[in-house]
């Protein structure tokens, strides 16, 4: 999928975007832009998020980010991703959250990194590589 190798969670955006020159962003740097990703979901929960803040600057900085960052949109064989990580998480107990599910199945079908805060949901998801930029 284009170079990419990356993609990015909702929490890892935001704390760029609360902290441009944080921990975040020396991952950034280290693995190259061009290796990054997000998806509609993603993009999807960021400009909740600011609208529902209701704050100017932090809506600018998701529209910058999301300018830079490529936004993936979902592909038809995503659904088979969903389809089998859902029945799996389910029968096991622990399913995760609806647009997390949507993610990761998304993540999975690209054979993507998922770069979260989020560990402890996605590690779940089985055949998922899971990062955590924030606390490294």
């Amino acid at each position: 999928m284009a170079g990419f190798r990356y993609l990015l969670d909702t929490n890892i955006l935001s704390h760029l975007i609360r902290h441009p020159q944080g921990q975040v962003r020396r991952h950034l740097e280290r693995v190259g832009e061009d290796s990054l990703c997000t998806s509609v979901i993603v993009a999807c929960e960021l400009r909740y998020g600011a609208l529902r803040s209701g704050s100017k600057r932090i809506g600018e900085r998701v529209q910058t980010l999301l300018q830079i960052i490529p936004v993936l949109a979902l592909e038809p064989e995503v659904d088979e991703h969903y389809a089998d990580i859902r029945t799996h998480l389910e029968h096991q107990g622990t399913p995760i959250g609806h647009n997390d599910l949507l993610i990761a199945a998304q993540a999975r079908h690209l054979e993507l990194v998922m770069v979260t805060h989020n560990v402890r949901e996605f590690q779940r998801v089985p055949r998922l590589p899971v990062e955590n930029w924030i606390d490294e």
